[in-house]
Order: C-alpha cells, then sequence, then structure tokens
C-alpha cells in the first residue's frame, strides 16, 4: 500500500471509529437504562442529542476549522473521542455520560467532512468518488459494525466492555494518526467570507433540498425495517437481525459499487437512482409479505443504501467544489435532516394508514428528489452546451 493508501485506509479507520460510536449506543439502550436506573426514553437522549450535535455542528464547525492544520485536527477529534468513550467506561451517574457523549459529537463533522476533503484531494484526476466511496464504507462499516458488537459485548460481558471497545477503536484511529499520517496544513486559506458566499449559489440550495429528500427516502422507510420484517414479512426475530446486518453489509458493497459508478457515469447514475428506489418500494409493497423476495430485494435495498450515501455527498461538493471543508459540512447536516424528516413523515404513514404503508414514503421522497435533480441535471447540461458554443 503506498502514502497516499495507507491515508485514505487511516482516514477511514477514523470515520469507522467515530460512527461506531455514534450508532453502537444503539445496542446498549436497554443495558444503559437498566445500569443507570432510567427510563428507556430518557436512554435515547444519548442518540438523539449526539445527532442534534451533529445537526448544528455540520454547518459551523467545519467552516471554523477550516484555516488548522488537518492532522492536528484530526488527532484532537480522535483524541477527544478516544477520552470521552474512556470517560464514559467509568461514568457512575447519566447525566455525566450524557455530557461526555454530547461534547464529542460537535466534533464529528469536523472529521468526518475532512476526511472527505483529503480523500478527494489525494485521488487521480477524475477518480475522487473512488476514493470518497472507501471513506463512505468506513461510515457503512460503522454502522453495520458497531450495533451487533456493542449488543455482544454487553449481553456476554458488561456494560464497560462494550463501551471500552468504543475506545479501542477510536485510540487505534488516533495512534496511526500520529505515527503514519503526515503534517497537513492548509496551504490556501479560504476567508469565512469566501466560504459562506457559496451559500448564495441557488444550484447549491437546490442540492442539499435535493439530498434531505434523497437521504429521507432511504432512511424514512430503513429507520422502520426492523417492524416492518417483524409484521409485514413475519420474520423471526433472529432472522429479523440477520436481514438488518444483511443489509447493511450490502451497504458496504454499495459504496464500492458507487465510486465506480460516479467516476465513469456520474449523471446518469444520479438520473436514474431515485427511480431505482422508487421501483424497489412498490416491489416491497406488493411483495414485502413473501420471505425468498423480501430476501433478495433487502439485499438490493442495502446497495441502493450504500451508493445513496455516496451521491449525497458528491452533489453538495460538486456544487461548491471552492469551498470543499463546508460543503461537506453541508452534506452531513443535510444528510441528518433527511433522516429527521423521512423518519417524522413515515412514522405518521404508519400511525395513519400502518406498518405496510410506510413504503409511500420512499416513493414520495425519491420522486421529489428525482424532479430536483433531473432539473438541475438539465440546467448543467444547458450551461455545457452555451460553454462549448461560446469557445467555438
Amino acid at each position: 500500500m503506498d502514502k497516499k493508501g495507507l491515508l485514505v485506509f487511516i482516514l477511514m479507520t477514523g470515520v469507522f471509529g467515530i460512527l461506531n460510536t455514534e450508532m453502537g449506543f444503539i445496542g446498549i439502550l436497554p443495558y444503559i437504562a437498566d445500569y443507570y436506573d432510567v427510563t428507556i426514553v430518557r436512554a435515547g437522549l444519548l442518540i438523539s442529542l449526539f445527532a442534534l450535535g451533529v445537526a448544528v455542528a455540520g454547518p459551523t464547525m467545519p467552516l471554523f476549522c477550516s484555516r488548522f492544520n488537518r492532522k492536528y485536527l484530526m488527532l484532537f477529534t480522535l483524541g477527544l473521542f478516544t477520552v470521552c468513550n474512556i470517560v464514559s467506561v467509568f461514568a457512575e451517574n447519566f447525566n455525566l455520560l450524557l455530557a461526555v457523549r454530547v461534547l464529542p459529537a460537535f466534533f464529528h463533522p469536523v472529521y468526518c467532512s475532512m476526511a472527505f476533503t483529503v480523500a478527494a484531494m489525494l485521488a487521480k484526476h477524475g477518480e475522487a468518488p473512488k476514493n470518497v466511496a472507501k471513506i463512505n464504507i468506513g461510515v457503512s462499516a460503522g454502522m453495520v459494525v458497531g450495533v451487533p458488537i456493542s449488543n455482544f459485548l454487553a449481553e456476554q460481558f458488561s456494560l464497560a466492555a462494550s463501551v471500552s471497545f468504543f475506545a479501542v477503536v477510536t485510540a487505534a484511529a488516533f495512534f496511526a494518526t500520529l505515527f503514519f499520517v503526515p503534517s497537513m496544513p492548509v496551504k490556501e486559506r479560504l476567508s469565512y467570507g469566501n466560504q459562506l458566499s457559496i451559500l448564495k449559489k441557488p444550484m447549491l440550495w437546490a442540492s442539499i433540498v435535493a439530498v434531505i429528500f434523497l437521504n429521507g427516502s432511504i432512511f424514512g422507510v430503513f429507520n422502520y425495517l426492523a417492524d416492518y420484517l417483524s409484521t409485514v414479512s413475519g420474520l423471526m426475530p433472529t432472522l429479523v437481525s440477520v436481514m438488518l446486518f444483511v443489509y447493511g453489509v450490502c451497504n458496504i458493497f454499495g459504496s464500492i459499487l458507487a465510486g465506480n459508478l460516479l467516476t465513469a457515469r456520474p449523471f446518469q447514475t444520479v438520473k436514474i437512482f431515485p427511480f431505482a428506489v422508487a421501483a424497489l418500494y412498490l416491489l416491497l409493497f406488493y411483495g414485502g409479505n413473501a420471505w425468498p423476495l423480501m430476501a433478495v430485494l433487502t439485499v438490493i435495498w442495502g446497495l441502493l443504501g450504500g451508493i445513496n450515501a455516496n451521491i449525497n455527498q458528491f452533489w453538495i461538493s460538486r456544487a461548491a467544489p471552492e469551498a470543499p471543508d463546508f460543503a461537506n459540512g453541508l452534506f452531513l447536516t443535510a444528510a441528518n435532516l433527511g433522516c429527521v424528516f423521512g423518519t417524522a413523515f413515515g412514522g405518521l404513514l404508519i400511525d395513519e394508514f400502518g406498518m405496510s404503508f410506510v413504503i409511500f414514503c420512499g416513493v414520495i421522497f425519491s420522486a421529489v428528489a428525482a424532479i430536483i435533480l433531473f432539473g438541475q441535471c438539465r440546467h448543467t447540461s444547458v450551461n455545457m452546451t452555451k460553454q462549448n458554443f461560446a469557445a467555438q
């Protein structure tokens, strides 16, 4: 592995550690509620407040930190996550656990947006999506591995052993960064005003809205997948766990596939994607109660979920290449807002019509995303035609 490949791998490991810390708590909420003698709803604040911190920090912290040496930012963020995870192991008070849980959330977008930016910078010309896809593999792996491993460690050993796993991973990424990542000072410092000026671009705002609906189309349904598999598909709890794991693994392969697709045919991939999602959901609605078909559709769904994450990052970063760190922060915020809005709308459909109708949250959100994306692609095509004509 060459130096650039090693750096991308370390970034991927760091993103995995951060996402593992974020998502892994989902698998141990019942144990936390029992250990600290709090309700499961109060324990859920460990998830919701972390997500809120990420959403708030997404457009602000990457902007504020854009002038600093990237290696030092990596070390600070990974060190903060490691220290907070270690404190979490020994925290005897729930409020202390909540505090050290929320604090590092504000630096989550700093590391992740920087990882996307650096990975793209290290790629050969025209192959940035392939490197970015490797970072998204870390995201998917954090989501896939974090929940089952944290649950297993808490069940077989203790809650402390489970939380220690988060600390070990972020500590490993910290020392890998310390010894193998070179100093990365920012060569061309963009003023805050220049970076904020990208907010004047209508295409950027259209991209943000498109990502909100695109991500909502996936997570507005996925967040209810466990209940859907049990109530609509009629699967036993063990099979539900297996299918959730299969979905997550397919996310990883989807990220790899997306890197190649966005490198070779970016606009065709973006335009086709929402229609593929809508078609999948309609098949789920009419065949979700058939176990063999549901298994096949879950695999495809997982692949599309991995592709979705890459399209989201690609589409916003492409709209504002002059301020990559800030743009990636906006991507993280838009993706989180999409998850929130999609989950809320999906919940309304479930309350009103029943679990099987959550599918139409994905159909509606993907339809809105398709309209926006087609409009943007058409606008880009017209501009390119004018430029070519002017050049002649």
